[in-house]
């Protein structure tokens, strides 16, 4: 027999959610620095696209085992929460050790190093989001669930904003060094990682010890779903070979819904991977005027010494890539707050596919400025001097932002109503496939059409970002939302 899912105040949906913040915060200081840390220890722009790699690929082996371990997961602590709480512990650590590979130089290489620490860090953010994707289809009811989803996409932003410039803030209002020798990570993004990992810890705490989950026999009641009937299947121990059978099953019988959203999340997450990649080399070529044989180690090495012109100008435009996606995460923010409310009033696929179109224009915005001319910029916590171009990224940024905002939300709250309730964390773990299999197409790729085709001329990539996201756009009129059809 079942009965109905309590409704929640805005306050325990917020609860739910806020750990959110601090793992985005955290992964946003990924996205806007470790291109930048790759290559101060040694990394060329062909090879960057596929130390990025390392997060995809992280994605898709942990989150459908971690899915499904949380399916199974009951205990005093919660089903859920286990799990968003040791990825985030595990982050942190990685976080703290990420920007300090210089110090290993006698044990490993260190980009070498950076790489696995990448990827511990990638692991680790995975382990934390999947869970907090179903603890917010667990605890919300149906009515709710936009909502739930909105918030969830207002945290991450606000998390996002405040890591993205955070090593701006760092060394324009603190005053530590921004630039770094080859080999080395410059102070600001180090103490920005150390930061980060304690928001990221506090975050979640606060989401483990405010949110009490529901209990199996309620649940499943809430589901119509006999709790009995579902702990007697979870007993029975499977080989691997079962294991797999079932895994590729699921796999094989979908949602139709899932499978058509699946089209959309390639576009989206092609052009994402391309943009947090590479947009820091394409600004600093495009915008800062820096030619692309100073992204070339070869060439680094064969000079020596690098002149401290091009050092200030990639610290600054790398500075700027934390401000700029600082904005777009902003502007997200604030287009999640009415999110859930035009999806209410025109639909969640027409609002999801104008979204989409909007990034698109933002990525084709990317190389309608070209003013060079240095102006002063007052940020509120400081005054900068950058070219006209750098400060005219604000525009294509609101597309970028509400495209990310949609991208954020508006899958899940398609998806959450197709998937059968005992199964949800292993569906939205598979789900994940549709995130992590475009970045690693992107990042084989990518960086091959960057050298091969663009002549490192990174501005290129982005314009291909562009291309990608209209079909992402466009792809959404063909998903079938069952709840927009009843």
């Amino acid at each position: 027999m079942s009965k109905q899912k309590p409704q929640l105040s805005f306050w325990q949906v917020w609860n739910v959610s806020f750990g959110f913040l601090g793992v985005q915060f955290g992964f946003a200081l990924q996205n806007a620095n470790v291109s930048r840390i790759l290559s101060d220890l040694g990394a060329d722009l062909h090879s960057l696209s596929l130390f990025w790699l390392v997060a995809p690929i992280m994605g898709l082996i942990v989150q459908p085992l971690v899915g499904s371990a949380s399916d199974r997961t009951w205990n005093r602590f919660g089903r859920r929460k286990p799990y968003i709480l040791a990825g985030a512990i595990a982050a942190a650590i990685g976080m703290v050790l990420m920007p300090n590979a210089g110090i290993f130089v006698a044990f490993i290489a260190p980009m070498l190093f950076g790489a696995m620490i990448l990827a511990l860090m990638d692991a680790s953010f995975n382990v934390s989001f999947q869970p907090f994707r179903s603890l917010v289809s667990d605890m919300v009811p149906a009515k709710q669930r936009n909502l739930g989803y909105s918030i969830q996409s207002l945290l991450i932003n606000i998390g996002a904003v405040i890591g993205s410039i955070l090593p701006f803030v760092l060394t324009n209002v603190v005053g530590l060094e921004n630039t770094a020798k080859v080999g080395e990570v410059a102070p600001s993004v180090t103490w920005a990682f150390y930061l980060g990992a304690t928001v990221l810890l506090g975050s979640v705490l606060w989401t483990v010890f405010r949110t009490k989950e529901h209990p199996p026999e309620d649940f499943y009641a809430y589901r119509g779903i006999d709790a009995k009937e579902v702990e007697q299947q979870q007993k029975q121990k499977k080989s691997l070979t079962g294991s797999l059978a079932e895994f590729f099953k699921l796999m094989k019988t979908m949602p139709q819904t899932m499978k058509q959203l699946a089209i959309v999340q390639f576009f989206s997450w092609f052009a994402l991977f391309i943009m947090w990649v590479y947009s820091m080399p394409a600004i600093t070529q495009y915008i800062w005027g820096v030619e692309a044989k100073w992204f070339d180690p070869d060439y680094l090495h064969a000079v020596g010494t690098v002149p401290q012109a091009i050092l200030d100008a990639k610290g600054a435009a790398g500075d700027w890539v934390g401000i700029i996606f600082a904005a777009y995460s902003l502007f997200a923010a604030v287009f999640s707050v009415v999110l859930s409310k035009l999806a209410d009033k025109f639909g969640r696929k027409l609002v999801y596919s104008l979204s989409l179109f909007a990034g698109a224009l933002g990525y084709f915005g990317f190389m309608a400025f070209n003013n060079l001319e240095p102006v002063v910029v007052d940020l509120f916590i400081t005054t900068v001097t950058v070219p006209q171009a750098a400060v005219n990224l604000f525009i294509p940024m609101i597309g970028v932002g509400i495209s990310w905002a949609a991208i954020l939300a508006m899958p899940y709250a398609i998806l959450a109503g197709s998937l059968p309730a005992a199964k949800t964390g292993v569906y939205m773990g598979i789900f994940n496939f549709t995130i992590a299999a475009p970045q690693i197409v992107s990042g084989l790729f990518s960086g091959w059409i960057l050298s091969s085709v663009f002549n490192n001329e990174a501005i290129y990539i982005i314009m291909l970002a562009g291309v990608s996201m209209l079909f992402a756009s466009v792809s959404v009129y063909f998903v079938k939302d069952d709840q927009e059809q009843n």
